[in-house]
């Protein structure tokens, strides 16, 4: 569902906000992606149960949704203290990896299916394509070196997963009037994001 990937989304971009980490506890910062990363993963489960088994946007579903249960399990072993380098390594930068990568191939399977006709769709799957990269370039960069026990870059890890978070929040935004068109009896869901929204019911073969 739109909604809950954008509030997802909202609350990666709260929590990976310039400057916040001055403001509030790091605790509270860690439990703000947490729960972003459980709304995504109900989105995504809605988006996956709804796609037809076997074709594309199921593909591109369950990709997406094994890419919110790793940010699931990255966000909630954030929330430990104490933690030795490798064990951040092991238990944080690795299912962050992981999910970043589930997410930029469904997001990169997903943009060239979408119709060339359908402007708001294919903007939508452009920037759920470029929030992929941030999340990419954010993983990357936030791999804790051994020699130093700091991220290899935590101004761009940061910066990528703030810019990241408000391309999927944007996607998500634009696609909520075609998942209304195309449920027009009121169901919202599921978000498609990233992925082809589901089209208005048509002539046979459109």
């Amino acid at each position: 569902m739109s909604v809950l990937f954008m509030l997802g989304s909202l609350c990666f971009a709260v929590a990976a906000a310039p400057g916040l980490s001055s403001v509030l506890p790091s605790t509270v910062i860690a439990a703000t992606f947490v729960v972003g990363s459980l709304f995504f993963t109900g989105a995504a489960a809605v988006q996956w149960r709804a796609a037809p088994p076997g074709g594309l946007d199921w593909r591109v579903a369950a990709i997406q949704f094994a890419g919110t249960l790793w940010f699931n399990v990255n966000t909630i072993a954030a929330l430990g203290t104490g933690l030795a380098t490798q064990q951040q390594d092991l238990r944080i930068w690795t299912p962050d990896m992981i999910g970043s990568v589930c997410f930029l191939v469904s997001s990169a399977l997903a943009l060239p299916a979408v119709p060339a006709g359908r402007a708001a769709d294919r903007t939508a799957a452009r920037l759920n394509l470029g929030g992929s990269v941030f999340f990419m370039a954010a993983a990357i960069a936030a791999f804790v070196r051994p020699a130093t026990d700091d991220a290899a870059a935590a101004g761009v890890a940061n910066g990528g997963t703030f810019l990241g978070a408000l391309c999927f929040l944007l996607g998500a935004r634009l696609l909520l009037p075609s998942v209304h068109a195309a449920f027009p009896d009121g169901y919202t869901g599921p978000g498609r994001m990233p992925g082809p929204e589901p089209r208005p019911p048509g002539p046979p073969g459109s």
